[in-house]
């Protein structure tokens, strides 16, 4: 579907923080048992060249250096509470919190552009490179459509805002487990 007929596929609710806690969120586990845990395996994925891994997953080659990076949630985690996650049982938030399933859910990003996104939505934060604007949104859009997330008013003001300056993206999605 395009990009607007995802963005008008997401339902609209308030948002409330209450009872939210970063550690409800079961993160960073080693699913699939292979010995590394979800930051390795965004960063093995996302390096363009296969990098070096040691005992214990440690990466210490090619082009994907863990220093300096931090492994994003595109909807961060306090953000998918407010929007229909503090409904969900603990496992639901453990599978969405190491989603490597979706290329979009999780995101290596500088330390810098991490900490200046924090736990903030599209009305409040937006990449400082205009050119990254429609992959954000693109991607923001295609992350709570899978998990059947929300958005409040000002967020889908701001979603609409950005799409609206973007050309034909489009999302494809299947709902989450």
């Amino acid at each position: 579907m395009t990009l607007q007929q995802a963005l008008a596929a997401l339902p609209t609710a308030a948002e409330s923080w209450e009872g939210y806690q970063r550690s409800r969120f079961q993160h960073w586990t080693d699913e699939d048992r292979d010995g590394c845990h979800t930051c390795e395996e965004v960063l093995i994925a996302e390096s363009r060249t296969a990098p070096t891994i040691e005992a214990d997953c440690k990466i210490t080659g090619g082009p994907t250096q863990p220093r300096g990076l931090d492994i994003d949630h595109m909807v961060p985690l306090a953000e998918a509470w407010d929007s229909g996650a503090n409904g969900w049982s603990a496992e639901r938030r453990k599978a969405y919190a190491n989603d490597v399933g979706d290329e979009w859910s999780l995101v290596a990003v500088t330390t810098r552009s991490n900490r200046s996104k924090s736990a903030q939505d599209p009305a409040e934060w937006q990449p400082l490179l205009s050119d990254a604007r429609c992959t954000y949104t693109t991607n923001w859009v295609a992350t709570r459509l899978p998990w059947g997330l929300s958005v409040d008013t000002a967020e889908r003001k701001a979603l609409r805002e950005l799409a609206a300056g973007c050309g034909q993206e489009t999302v494809e999605y299947e709902p989450a487990d």
